[in-house]
């Protein structure tokens, strides 16, 4: 089996109930992959860099990712990412021209309010890099996946689509 690197942003993927504030935060610690590795009975390679929402990341936060990427050793990663700006950051990266196999995934409902969308999603990112594919960035969503720039976000039915 590959090895891969867990990148965690945050994004809606992330996000759960703070009883304490009473607000919705985005998990730091990135237990939901932790638990997620627990029930897949694996050990996943994570790091939480950025933490937020994906309506917040800007271009300083894109080149952290960019630079956690570079400074890696895994040629396969995977990033949560929001879904809103996800395009965006694929972009940036691809347009750094990378040696690697980048997989952006997230979800439209949280983990912690719908375990299946989330675990799908990077599940099937999970699998992709398992195969012998080229070098590049892609985005897995909803039972789609492909390279960032034909794998889009339809805010009209709410799911990504293959152009």
């Amino acid at each position: 089996m590959k090895k891969i690197l867990f990148i965690s942003t945050g994004g809606t993927f992330n996000k759960h109930y703070n009883p304490e504030t009473g607000l919705i935060d985005i998990d730091q610690q990135a237990s939901t992959l932790q638990e997620i590795a627990h029930k897949w009975r694996t050990k996943l390679n994570i790091i939480t860099i950025i933490g937020k929402d994906s309506l917040d990341i800007d271009e300083d936060d894109r080149v952290l990712l960019l630079d956690a990427i570079r400074e890696s050793e895994f040629r396969d990663i995977i990033i949560i990412h929001g879904t809103d700006t996800m395009d965006q950051s694929a972009k940036k990266i691809y347009a750094a021209n990378i040696d690697k196999r980048i997989v952006f995934a997230g979800a439209m409902t949280p983990y912690r309010v719908d375990k299946v969308e989330a675990t799908a999603n990077i599940a099937m990112a999970y699998g992709f890099l398992q195969a012998d594919i080229d070098n590049g960035v892609y985005i897995s969503m909803n039972g789609v996946i492909g390279e960032f720039d034909k794998v889009i976000k339809n805010r009209e039915t709410k799911r990504f689509e293959s152009l």
